[in-house]
């Protein structure tokens, strides 16, 4: 699944006509990127949300094969976003993977499949803080035994494979995939695997700039 319905409040003019997906970089739009790393990793049933701008974003997803989940009238954020797309997705372990990063190395789909343990309840592709780029944050999660812990050096970068068996847990509608993480978590079921390549943020002008510059020596 690809989350493709936000707002690009970060870019400011950038998405005020065009959805965040939608902005180029490197000479094609940023989700074409992403639906690329997914179908070079073997995924063929790809499924992407929508709410901002449906009609700028849509008909592109439709010429890709690519099914849609159009969220009305409100938008479901991470969560609520992947739950609603469930039907479309399968009762599987699901790849979901964030449009607005660029990963200048190995295949992090590739990486994440290879990885994945029947076991693992989900499994989130982690940057080191040296390796990410167009970002100024903090951390997000450190590594105790494979399993991802809150707080430490290293940046989620916006991919993953996760079990939505317990997404019927949260009762809310709209919510972050944040309190799913939580829920595995408390299980033990929230591991990690340590991406080895450079990782740009391109969520934000910025960003978008840095990462722009490193493609070019890729």
């Amino acid at each position: 699944m690809i989350f493709a319905a936000g707002f690009g409040t970060r870019m400011g003019q950038l998405c005020r006509n065009l959805p965040k997906p939608m902005v180029p970089f490197a000479g094609r739009p940023m989700i074409s990127h992403c639906i690329g790393l997914l179908r070079e990793a073997g995924i063929k049933t790809i499924v992407a949300n929508t709410h901002h701008l449906p009609q700028k974003i849509e008909p592109f997803l439709r010429s890709e094969g690519i099914s849609i989940s159009r969220e009305l009238p409100e938008i479901l954020e991470t969560g609520g976003g992947l739950k609603a797309a469930v039907p479309l997705l399968g009762n599987g372990p699901v790849i979901t993977i964030n449009p607005d990063a660029a990963w200048l190395g190995r295949n992090p789909v590739k990486a994440l499949i290879d990885a994945w343990q029947p076991e693992m309840q989900a499994l989130l592709a982690l940057v080191p803080q040296p390796l990410a780029h167009g970002t100024s944050g903090g951390g997000d999660f450190r590594l105790q035994g494979g399993r991802a812990r809150r707080g430490g050096p290293l940046i989620y970068g916006g991919a993953q494979v996760i079990k939505t068996d317990q997404l019927d847990e949260v009762a809310e509608r709209v919510f972050s995939l944040n309190v799913l993480w939580d829920l595995l978590s408390e299980s033990d079921g929230l591991h990690g695997l340590i991406y080895d390549g450079n990782w740009c943020d391109l969520g934000h002008p910025a960003g978008l700039r840095v990462a722009e510059g490193l493609a070019s020596h890729v």
